[in-house]
């Protein structure tokens, strides 16, 4: 009698911010600690943010509509991080999305600009947004989120900050 065990591909960890506007909380940066990868999906705020990020972990970063001046010139509007088998585009705003993800191959979308943390699937691609992570807008939660890639599979995970 022959068994067969399956060999499962190893977890990789994209942790995804959003939407700090110069605000990066201590609490933001333990959730994100670990990550093998990470997203900040716009609005920036100061290339400080993305410094103190790159010191956990690669971070592919696009501009957001409050990002200027010198310092967010080199940032692009969108980007694609491929994680393995899976192929992640990421743009600030949702609504500025002019590509079809799924014919682009893309299994998942990043995006940013609402600070409403969500996930859904829409024809077979995961669209997430992490929330935000910097200063409180309204009655919103502050919040990081966390992509667990192994091969093809992709989970989600939202997680809402004590700040």
């Amino acid at each position: 009698m022959n068994e067969t065990t399956a060999v499962r591909a190893p977890v990789i960890r994209v942790g995804l911010i959003s939407d700090t506007h110069s605000l990066l909380r201590r609490e933001a940066l333990d959730s994100l600690a670990g990550s093998d990868f990470l997203i900040h999906a716009g609005d920036i705020g100061n290339a400080s943010i993305l410094e103190q990020l790159a010191a956990i972990a690669p971070v592919t970063a696009v501009r957001g509509n409050n990002d200027g001046g010198a310092w967010a010139a080199a940032i692009p509007e969108t980007d694609v991080l491929q994680v393995g088998e899976v192929v992640i585009y990421v743009i600030h705003d949702l609504g500025q999305l002019d590509i079809d993800p799924a014919a682009g191959g893309f299994q998942v979308v990043v995006s940013g600009h609402s600070h409403r943390p969500m996930h859904e699937m829409r024809e077979g691609v995961l669209y997430m947004n992490p929330g935000s992570a910097g200063p409180r807008r309204f009655s919103l939660p502050i919040s990081v989120a966390h992509l667990l890639v192994s091969g093809t599979e992709v989970r989600p995970q939202l997680i809402e900050l004590n700040a």
